[in-house]
């Protein structure tokens, strides 16, 4: 049994190194890339305040292909360099969007997302996956966060890629 209890009130960079913690704790020894993007998306879930949205889109054949969520159900397939989540795994680079509305060619999955944060999964040199957060707040996440997600999807390179090939 795992039991994780975040406190909203300690500072960002505390509640991502608890986050790191966890997760490593949660996917080590589990070969099932699948379990493990399920494990997390629940654990982002529990530790990060104000989302409406946290999972994994993977890399498949060319396009990115919806995994393991948690929130309102989601576009299933989108194309890679379309949409945040697409871009970030065309550039290979955290993408923070303050307003989804004003991104070019922004995908609308759930109305409700006013801002979002997408990190790149990449394994060698390669992006097999992306962590996509989503906030009904404009301007919800920042550079920070962005750090903290960065550290998160590191770790999990090589405990997701079998998933995603």
């Amino acid at each position: 049994m795992f039991d994780f209890a975040p406190d909203p009130d300690l500072p960002k960079q505390e509640i991502y190194r608890q986050l790191l913690d966890a997760a490593r704790a949660l996917t080590d020894d589990e070969p099932d890339g699948v379990a493990n993007m399920a494990n997390i998306a629940a654990l982002l879930w529990e530790y990060l305040p104000d989302l409406n949205w946290a999972g994994f889109y993977r890399v498949m054949g060319g396009e990115m292909v919806l995994g393991p969520f948690v929130g309102r159900p989601a576009c299933i397939r989108i194309p890679i360099g379309q949409g945040v989540c697409g871009v970030a795994a065309s550039s290979a680079e955290t993408q923070i969007v303050p307003d989804v509305h004003a991104f070019p060619g922004h995908i609308a999955c759930d109305g409700d997302t006013a801002s979002e944060l997408v990190v790149p999964v990449v394994s060698g040199n390669n992006v097999v996956a992306v962590i996509d957060l989503d906030s009904p707040s404009p301007a919800r996440f920042d550079s920070e966060d962005a750090e903290g997600i960065k550290a998160l999807a590191q770790m999990l390179a090589g405990r997701i890629t079998e998933a995603a090939a």
